[in-house]
């Protein structure tokens, strides 16, 4: 007998329904990453368990630009039928679901670039996230060296401009040196000084002045002793004359 068709209900037993979750989930993906390979496809595919964790799979392409591809096939599909309430109300219930899962799998990257769950990886999206952090890192340092260029430009601008200044200063201050100079000039030779002034020299004596001045000192003598030598006697001129 053929094996009959068994009915799809939810398991009771949470043993029994946590292995047919994990061997029905690495099934899924088994069966995903063929049609992927086989046929040439882009894949994605997200599942998460019960207790809220997520687990999901995308071909060579990342999950982002698959999301991408899909929302701009939605809101194209969505423009050709028209507005509506109805179908208003419709898409939107749609769109939180999808707009739900985007925003978990946005804040599982960010702890991937974090470093953090980075068990369920395998080795193909270490390596892509690798190369993503590889590339970021480049980036970055590209706009930090840009940074501190214009940074290094700005202060050797600002440097000119104070040398100019300096250099400004420098002469505005020779010229009141010089300005001060000349004001003192002209009061110098109107000064009188406090010194005392030496006295004058003695007029030069020569030797026939000082034979003259001897004569008539010796004449003026004689006179003398002729004019006494009436008054005195004779024997004291006698000893005078000695």
């Amino acid at each position: 007998m053929g094996r009959g068709r068994v009915q799809l209900r939810r398991i009771e037993n949470k043993i029994s329904r946590q292995v047919t979750f994990s061997k029905r989930r690495s099934g899924l993906l088994k069966k995903a990453h063929e049609i992927s390979v086989l046929c040439d496809a882009e894949v994605a595919l997200i599942v998460f368990s019960t207790k809220g964790k997520l687990f999901e799979y995308s071909t060579d392409s990342s999950m982002n630009s698959i999301l991408e591809r899909y929302e701009r096939y939605s809101s194209a599909e969505r423009q050709l039928t028209g507005p509506g309430d109805e179908v208003s109300q419709e898409n939107w219930t749609l769109e939180f679901p999808r707009l739900t899962a985007k925003m978990e799998v946005l804040q599982r990257n960010i702890r991937h670039y974090m470093g953090e769950e980075l068990d369920p990886l395998s080795l193909r999206e270490l390596q892509s996230l690798e190369q993503q952090l590889d590339t970021s890192l480049k980036r970055i340092r590209t706009r930090k060296n840009q940074l501190m260029q214009e940074s290094i430009s700005e202060l050797q601008k600002k440097e000119r401009a104070l040398q100019g200044q300096n250099n400004q200063l420098a002469k505005k201050m020779k010229e009141n040196e010089k300005i001060t100079t000349a004001e003192r000039e002209p009061e110098n030779p109107g000064q009188t000084s406090s010194q005392p002034l030496p006295p004058p020299p003695f007029p030069p004596l020569s030797m026939s002045g000082t034979f003259q001045a001897l004569g008539t000192m010796k004449e003026a003598r004689v006179q003398a002793s002729a004019s006494t030598s009436s008054l005195m006697p004779p024997w004291m001129l006698s000893h005078l004359n000695r």
